[in-house]
């Protein structure tokens, strides 16, 4: 089973230093983990920077006791389900997503089919995660302000 915190995380973003909600699977940073397989690719278009260049979210529905994480998203961009996890460093979710179906079942809550909003990049060196749906929702409910 994989293991998931919600961190608030001040960021630096284009607006100035704000608090996001960022992922963290098995103690590394969701875009720090995303950044290593976007690499090639941005590299490939000759824009390096771009990889991994994603903040955590601002919108405060995403928080406990929201439903965003668990399957009822608030935030999405292909609008097939799917659950933005990351948006820009601009502060803007929807210039720079990344997302995810989630699914949440009855003992576990699982991420895949992993997708940027504005590349058509592949994702499958990042794997998909499974987490104890207990363990999810304690680190969901720590989220609530």
């Amino acid at each position: 089973m994989d293991h998931i915190d919600f961190c608030t995380i001040e960021q630096k973003l284009d607006v100035g230093v704000l608090p996001t909600l960022v992922p963290h699977l098995n103690g590394v940073a969701l875009p720090d983990l995303v950044r290593k397989v976007e690499l090639p690719f941005a590299r490939r278009e000759g824009k390096p920077d771009l990889a991994g260049s994603y903040a955590g979210l601002l919108d405060e529905r995403v928080r406990w006791p929201g439903r965003h994480y668990l399957g009822d998203p608030v935030l999405s961009w292909f609008g097939d389900g799917d659950t933005v996890l990351l948006g820009c460093v601009c502060s803007d979710w929807g210039c720079w997503p990344f997302t995810a179906m989630v699914t949440v079942e009855e003992e576990t809550v699982i991420w895949c089919g992993y997708r940027t909003g504005h590349r058509d990049w592949d994702y499958r060196e990042l794997r998909d995660v499974t987490f104890d749906r207990r363990q999810y929702e304690e680190a969901l409910r720590a989220t609530a302000r």
